[in-house]
């Protein structure tokens, strides 16, 4: 878990024992997460401390979260290692049969703002049938 830590002492995070757990958690995953699913493969670790853990990850740009198109935040380890950044993010796809949400290798496309415009965050999500529900 040394990466974990180092990642975390980088952020300026305290690596707590419950903070790697989740982090090694979430590294683990292919695809994004909600905190229900997160919730159920930790078992051990209660809602209210996974939330606080995954808004400080937030906080700090370790991991990023987006809205899934059906209502569900997603969480996500941020691969760089300089974290999070509007430039960094991806498009995600939603199956809407088996509401699997999966990461697609494609950068979201820039856009130009007006003068005076900031952009903070960014959620580009495609929805439609994965291969597995298109095949059935």
């Amino acid at each position: 878990m040394l990466w974990i830590e180092e990642l975390l002492e980088k952020k300026g995070v305290k690596p707590t024992a419950i903070r790697l757990l989740v982090l090694k958690a979430l590294s683990e995953q292919q695809d994004p997460v909600s905190l229900s699913e997160l919730e159920a493969s930790l078992g051990t670790v209660d809602k209210s401390t996974l939330f606080r853990s995954l808004s400080l990850f937030l906080e700090h740009h370790v991991v990023h979260a987006f809205e899934d198109g059906n209502g569900v935040l997603k969480y996500e380890l941020c691969r760089n290692p300089d974290g999070c950044s509007v430039n960094d993010m991806h498009v995600h796809f939603y199956c809407t049969r088996c509401h699997r949400t999966y990461c697609l290798p494609s950068r979201i496309p820039a856009i130009a703002l007006p003068e005076g415009f900031e952009m903070e965050s960014v959620n580009f999500m495609l929805k439609g049938l994965c291969p597995h529900c298109h095949g059935r």
